[in-house]
């Protein structure tokens, strides 16, 4: 199962704050073990945060809406992640937590790197996840085979 994955950052405290590169130590080189170096993202951007459920500290990689995209105004619908070659879904980490829609754009947060190699395109969409086929696409990232 595709949330299995994100089990160990989703387990702990859901008090566990994320905090960006930004604030991190420069000794880190996350750029390293970055899994989405190899994917086509467009409206995406490849972000590596801490996370500290249960005071054990976890970097992850996640892809993160871009600035641009984030600013745009949303209303009435909900984000949710879609592989539309296969009509399944998948789930966004909001804090520690697997949900499969978020409300806001600064909630989108993509840590499934299995669903996203298994499919060779995923799209974040807005609107109703009942109907996908009717919800607006606004980022995607695809796979570079």
């Amino acid at each position: 199962m595709a949330a299995v994955l994100a089990l160990p950052l989703t387990q702990g405290a859901q008090a566990a704050t994320p905090v960006t590169t930004a604030a991190t130590p420069a000794t880190i080189n996350a750029d390293d073990d970055n899994p989405f170096r190899w994917m086509e993202l467009d409206g995406l951007r490849a972000d590596f945060q801490h996370m500290c459920p249960a005071g054990r500290c976890v970097g992850f990689w996640s892809l993160v809406l871009t600035d641009d995209i984030a600013q745009h105004k949303f209303e009435g619908g909900k984000f949710f992640v879609y592989a539309p070659a296969t009509g399944e879904f998948s789930f966004f980490l909001d804090t520690d937590i697997a949900v499969r829609t978020v409300d806001h754009p600064d909630q989108v947060r993509l840590v499934d790197t299995e669903f996203m190699r298994s499919h060779p395109r995923v799209e974040v969409r807005y609107g109703d996840p009942g109907h996908p086929g009717r919800a607006r696409v606004v980022a995607s990232a695809t796979t570079l085979m």
